[in-house]
């Protein structure tokens, strides 16, 4: 069976990106590595053991590919990765308390609840919630 262990998402600043994915969105650190010259290579995670073997690689998003792509990508107004929440609204207003930008509130969309946050770091983030 083949699982995905890793993805990436570029980002303008890792270090900045390490702070709002841990300490805004709530992930915890899975590595933390300074390659040296400035690089970084950090990895976070949803916290408490849930999903404990997935990683999102915060990538440096400089260069001739990355950056267009996500320049593309923020001005289409299309989210770069999208997250599950377990109770949309209480998310939102938790964010939203931590001055997170959102580019629009909750909405449904059909089988789901769907908001989309700007990461500060030159992604879109769609947040959403299974509605039963």
């Amino acid at each position: 069976m083949i699982k995905v262990a890793m993805t990436g998402v570029y980002v303008d600043d890792v270090a900045r990106a390490h702070a709002f994915y841990t300490e805004v969105l709530g992930f915890e650190t899975r590595l933390h590595m300074d390659l040296g010259d400035g690089l970084l290579f950090v990895t976070v995670g949803a916290p408490q053991g849930v999903q404990p073997d997935l990683q999102l690689l915060l990538e440096p998003g400089g260069g001739p590919i990355a950056e267009p792509y996500r320049t593309a990508l923020y001005e289409a107004g299309l989210p770069t990765i999208v997250f599950e929440v377990d109770d949309m609204r209480v998310e939102y207003e938790r964010l939203r308390a931590a001055d997170v930008r959102f580019t629009h509130p909750p909405q449904e969309q059909g089988p789901v609840l769907a908001a989309v946050l700007d990461d500060t770091v030159g992604n879109l983030v769609q947040l959403t919630q299974r509605l039963r």
